[in-house]
């Protein structure tokens, strides 16, 4: 049964470890992208100096382009750009040469090209954000689904350690009744036969006293018979010489009365007829008394051998009490190896219970943390769809943008037709908004960079800095010089720039949330 515990213990811990090894990859797989970001934006800065270096000849080739068509286009440009156009127009009427008027203009292109090259920037960075982000959200689908068969492999495991320890209290449970059965028979055995032995030994000591009384009896009786037979003897001895001293007075009276026979013949004969009965009646006598002798001498032998068939039942009676004290120095020594062998179980049952503590500690602490995992999940798949929304609306400006670039180009070249159709000037008082939209969303996805490192990598006191770089202030946009501050275009651009203001709050209280 030992071997089969540490057997189930042992599958049990290997798949822990297994379940370990496989959940903890993902860190490891967290460290290598974490590694990749900088590479990635390092690559991207490189692709952008190299773009900038064909930017001089465009700028020589649009000079020679605006040099020959100015004059033409001077009326339909004062119509299409409104009043930043008039007053660019006032500044360059006021310079005397055309040179220095192709040189503001030139200045003018340089920075619309630096601000459109800017904002080429800043998408590149937004899209390589974007595919980080997209990157990011898969990985964390694959933990998330890693957290979820780990949570299914825990569970299974709890299950079985649930069984293993109710097979595990059933079989002690069945041993402890076992053990304490056989020590009850054990008891009831031992007390049975302490009563047996009691009731033996008393019996005995019964018998003893019987005994001892029939052999005082008898040795008293004996004694009695013994001086009996002594007085008896004295008494015939006494005859004897009696009778001897008679006959010594008969032959002296004989001798005297040789005379007087004839007439003492007669009392001679009788009282020697009277001598010779009590004669024979002392014979028998003595003959009776010697059986009795022979009868008292049997019943001594009885007497005797049964004194010693008591003896012999004395020593077996110890005999077995001697078996007896080692029977029960035997049991003394068995319950305390079953003592021990409870005393051992019962350690072990604690020391289940123990681990069975822990790992329901354990899954406790992995439901937590699995809920925690799906609310930053959610709550990152808001801020996904928040910036995707973001994206959208800023794929469409720059499109809108790019679309005024080519209706320009298109006025350039079909400048000497007089039906052309009229260009849509771009609105130059949406470029700060379109700017504050590009810093704000530069500050989410630099935050959301940030914090989610610092969830990976850094410790406490990185996560201290990261947050206190965070709280500064971040950097205002380079905004366009405005022409007239007064002006409706710039009202109209400023309300979009404040709900993008509430947009920028709300994603960052999101951020925090999900730090």
């Amino acid at each position: 049964m030992e071997t089969s515990i540490c057997d189930i213990s042992e599958e049990l811990n290997r798949q822990l470890e297994d379940i370990i090894n496989t959940y903890g990859s993902g860190a490891s797989s967290e460290q290598e992208s974490a590694n990749k970001e900088p590479e990635d934006e390092n690559k991207g800065e490189s692709d952008d100096t190299n773009g900038e270096q064909p930017v001089t000849s465009e700028a020589s080739a649009a000079k020679e382009a605006s040099a020959g068509k100015e004059q033409k286009l001077e009326k339909k440009i004062i119509k299409g750009l409104g009043k930043e156009a008039t007053l660019l127009m006032q500044s360059l009427n006021k310079l005397n040469t055309p040179d220095e008027k192709l040189e503001v203009l030139f200045k003018k292109y340089a920075e619309l090209l630096e601000e459109h090259r800017s904002e080429q920037k800043q998408l590149k960075v937004l899209q390589k954000k974007q595919a980080l982000i997209m990157k990011e959200k898969d990985h964390l689908q694959s933990e998330h689904s890693r957290a979820i068969l780990a949570r299914s492999k825990l569970e299974s495991l709890c299950r079985e350690l649930q069984r293993h320890n109710k097979t595990l209290k059933e079989e002690t449970l069945q041993r402890s009744r076992e053990d304490e059965e056989k020590r009850k028979e054990i008891t009831t055995h031992f007390q049975n036969t302490l009563i047996d032995i009691q009731s033996q030994i008393e019996q005995h000591s019964d018998r003893n006293n019987k005994l001892c009384q029939e052999n005082s009896d008898l040795a008293e009786k004996l004694k009695g018979i013994l001086d009996q037979y002594e007085q008896r003897e004295e008494h015939l001895n006494k005859i004897f010489k009696h009778r001897d001293l008679q006959q010594q007075l008969v032959d002296a009276k004989l001798e005297q009365a040789q005379v007087m026979l004839k007439e003492a013949e007669e009392r001679h004969q009788r009282e020697k007829e009277y001598l010779l009965k009590e004669a024979i009646e002392c014979t028998k006598k003595c003959q009776g008394m010697r059986d009795e002798e022979l009868k008292l001498k049997k019943q001594l032998t009885l007497y005797t051998n049964k004194f010693e068939e008591f003896q012999g039942t004395l020593a077996k009676s110890n005999g077995v009490f001697a078996n007896f004290k080692q029977e029960m120095d035997r049991m003394s020594k068995k319950m305390k190896k079953l003592e021990k062998e409870t005393t051992v179980w019962r350690t072990r049952f604690e020391s289940c219970n123990k681990a069975l503590i822990d790992m329901i500690e354990e899954k406790t602490v992995k439901e937590k943390e699995f809920e925690c995992f799906q609310l930053k999940i959610q709550k990152l798949e808001k801020l996904c769809r928040a910036l995707q929304d973001e994206r959208t609306v800023l794929y469409t400006k720059i499109s809108e943008i790019r679309g005024i670039g080519d209706e320009i180009k298109k006025v350039e070249e079909d400048s000497e037709d007089e039906t052309a159709k009229e260009v849509k000037p771009f609105p130059l008082s949406q470029l700060p908004s379109l700017k504050t939209e590009d810093t704000s969303i530069q500050d989410l996805t630099a935050a959301f960079k940030i914090s989610h490192l610092i969830e990976e990598e850094a410790g406490p006191s990185k996560a201290s800095q990261v947050a206190e770089v965070e709280r500064l202030p971040a950097p205002q946009p380079e905004t366009a010089a405005p022409i007239n501050s007064e002006s409706p275009a710039e009202s109209a651009s400023d309300k979009p720039s404040a709900t993008q203001e509430n947009t920028q709050e709300q994603t960052d209280r999101d951020m925090e949330a999900v730090d």
